[in-house]
């Protein structure tokens, strides 16, 4: 694995939301933290490097979503430069398009958001070590970047198993974890026993990574809810950067 050329530290602070796997919730999940950090006065800048399986005239993908809770800054161009149709991992996807991933353009595109932002969110694709190009996984991203993570898990059956070694690889790859974040993505169902909801394990499965982890904080964010719980201090967590 190659890694892109190390930038010191992100010129501002920021935080990077990443992944246990793919479709854990991890937009809705940043959606909600930037609209937070919007809501408290800070000028959002939101970035997601290279996005695929996003066919032409989507109007409602990812980067979308993150624009639109940032109140639309810069263009939706500058959110997400690189985008790809077909669902398939980014370089991939390239590929079968004839083309590849700009592995520079990944880092320089956060450069304008620096410049007219107070904090940072970027959304990776994928799991942490998921590939953004040939040579370039997110973590690599996220350690060029010198940006904290929050890890986001779907709040289902053996998300204790799988933030745990997510975190316990972020830490070996030397990045720091911020924050986890468990996802509720299905909502609870009538009638079913309260321990085996979708909610009831989600209570669960939080309380036993909290135990785990120690001082990292951990949080639910419901289904449909716009809140986390319990609350999170996104600012203060964003000031602790990636080694």
């Amino acid at each position: 694995m190659q890694e892109l050329k190390k930038r010191e530290s992100a010129l501002i602070p920021g935080l990077f939301l990443t992944g246990t796997d793919t479709d854990v919730g991890k937009t809705t999940v940043a959606v909600a933290v930037v609209r937070l950090l919007v809501a408290a006065g800070l000028r959002v800048g939101v970035y997601k490097p290279v996005a695929s399986g996003v066919p032409a005239g989507t109007s409602t993908s990812d980067a979308q979503r993150l624009w639109e809770a940032a109140g639309r800054p810069l263009s939706l161009e500058a959110v997400c430069p690189q985008v790809f149709s077909l669902p398939l991992s980014p370089p991939r996807s390239a590929r079968a398009a004839g083309g590849r991933v700009d592995e520079r353009l990944l880092r320089d595109g956060l450069t304008a958001w620096q410049r007219a932002s107070d904090l940072l969110v970027v959304e990776g694709a994928g799991g942490l070590f998921s590939p953004l190009g040939e040579r370039v996984l997110n973590a690599d991203l996220a350690r060029d970047f010198g940006l904290p993570l929050v890890l986001v898990d779907s709040a289902r059956l053996g998300a204790i198993g799988r933030t745990l070694a997510t975190v316990c690889a972020a830490r070996a790859s030397g990045l720091s974890v911020a924050a986890v974040v468990l996802s509720q993505v299905l909502p609870d169902s009538d009638g079913e026993v309260a321990e085996l909801s979708s909610g009831g394990i989600a209570r669960a499965n939080l309380a036993d990574i909290a135990q785990h982890l120690g001082p990292t904080p951990v949080t639910l964010l419901p289904h449909g809810a716009a809140a986390f719980s319990p609350p999170l201090p996104w600012r203060q967590l964003a000031d602790v950067r990636s080694s």
